[in-house]
């Protein structure tokens, strides 16, 4: 029992978490023209096949053409895989292969502040993609202004959702091909059943429970549909609430499962 507690112990972290931070930055500058050009691409290409491609056969969604209704999934499910992708593969080779952390911790910064760094490198990857594809979207005509504009500071937030998710996997999978499960079994469901690509409300009922109860990309998608879409009604409200305490726990946790794998 005291060692399931042990997990929810609350890190002693200092500003010497944004060394970690700083030292992903200049990695990532470094090869910044490879960086940028899938999250612009990627949507451009979704929009083009899906959006009007397909959207040319569904006359609108809630009143807004396909095309509209598609382009906030496409910022959200950005904020996913960026942070999870980047906590997980882009963590585990820092740790595992590169041996990164060993380096960092011998100086006087500690493995706490080594891991709170890296989530808070891969909410700010999912900063920066997110933004881009807003700005493609944008360009596109597809979202409302202003309240669109509150989607780049909620995508930090996001990011760091996924971010704690992707590092508790990261602490507890024992190789780099285990990553598989996760992304099989929470990524794809979460990228194709939470209301990206059509509404939860063609799900039959215990499905739409199960997915805002289990899914984070549903109540994230709901956040940035309703910013796109310049509306804010109060599941909105009920969604920002859950992924702050989510976060906020997991944020604890997923720290405390790193400590516990290379330290023990």
């Amino acid at each position: 029992m005291a060692d399931a507690f042990s997990y929810f112990t609350i890190p002693q972290l200092s500003r010497r978490v944004w060394k970690v931070w700083m030292r992903d930055r200049d990695v990532f500058m470094r090869t910044i023209k490879v960086n940028f050009l899938p999250p612009i691409l990627e949507p451009i290409l979704y929009i083009l096949a899906l959006g009007f491609g397909l959207g040319i056969f569904i006359k609108e969604i809630g009143g807004v053409s396909y095309a509209v209704f598609l382009a906030p999934g496409l910022v959200a499910i950005t904020v996913m895989n960026s942070a999870f992708f980047e906590c997980t593969f882009g963590s585990f080779v820092r740790m595992y292969y590169q041996k990164t952390f060993d380096a960092i911790i011998a100086t006087p910064l500690s493995l706490e502040e080594v891991v709170a760094g890296e989530l808070l490198w891969g909410a700010t990857k999912s900063f920066i993609n997110g933004l881009l594809v807003l700005a493609v979207v944008s360009a596109l005509g597809l979202i409302s202004f202003p309240l669109a504009l509150l989607v780049v500071p909620f995508s930090f937030l996001a990011g760091l959702l996924f971010a704690v998710i992707a590092m508790c996997f990261t602490a507890i999978c024992p190789t780099i091909d285990t990553f598989n499960y996760p992304f099989f079994l929470l990524v794809t469901p979460m990228f194709l059943i939470s209301g990206t690509f059509f509404p939860l409300s063609v799900l039959p009922e215990a499905l739409q429970y199960l997915a805002l109860a289990t899914l984070p990309l549903t109540h994230v998608v709901i956040i940035i549909r309703g910013l796109t879409f310049g509306v804010v009604e109060w599941p909105m409200l009920l969604s920002l609430a859950w992924i702050a305490v989510v976060s906020s726990v997991l944020f604890v946790v997923s720290i405390n499962l790193m400590k516990k794998r290379l330290i023990i």
